[in-house]
């Protein structure tokens, strides 16, 4: 598809200016798709940190349109493997923005922003990410019907989570059950 490494960055450059420049939601949905498809492709992970493309997810993550706030957690999901990627998240109050997504009502959103706060786990961040709520969260998501979902929680919780954070929530919460508590539906 591209002739030259040059082509992919004009292209992509192309992308966030059609984003920045239309009125239309349904461009700008197409665009944001796109672009989080292409932020599944290493070879474009540095381009579109050029472009500052993180930054432009982060911000679709309190918009009010759950086209943009899906698709803007799913080039979040896929640009936060990458290191770099992930200490600009990280930097820009990430954790609370993608945890906010957690309550989406989108299945989808809700897998993306779970895979991320995974991908975001260093040292340093570790206790935000493995915090009381953030816990007891997913401890209720275990519970789901969605075996894409359940099983992603349980993820979480064995390599985010220590056993005594897992006891505490569990104790602080009592038994949990799915009954009466809003999870995607997708």
């Amino acid at each position: 598809m591209w002739r030259k490494e040059s082509d992919r960055f004009e292209f992509l450059q192309n992308l966030v200016t059609e984003f920045q420049d239309t009125d239309s939601d349904e461009a700008k949905e197409q665009v944001l798709a796109n672009l989080a498809n292409f932020a599944y492709d290493p070879k474009n992970t540095d381009y579109l940190k050029q472009l500052q493309v993180a930054d432009l997810f982060l911000d679709m993550l309190t918009e009010e349109n759950d086209n943009f706030v899906e698709f803007g957690m799913g080039g979040l999901c896929n640009l936060s493997m990458d290191p770099e990627c992930r200490d600009i998240i990280l930097q820009s109050d990430g954790i609370t923005l993608v945890t906010n997504c957690l309550s989406s009502q989108r299945e989808e959103t809700v897998l993306s922003a779970i895979t991320t706060l995974m991908n975001l786990a260093t040292p340093s961040s570790r206790q935000d990410i493995s915090n009381a709520g953030i816990v007891q969260c997913m401890l209720r998501f275990s519970l789901s019907e969605s075996p894409r979902l359940r099983n992603l929680a349980a993820i979480f919780l064995q390599d985010c989570c220590s056993q005594e954070q897992v006891s505490r929530a569990k104790q602080q919460t009592g038994p949990q059950t799915a009954v009466g508590i809003p999870l995607p539906k997708d």
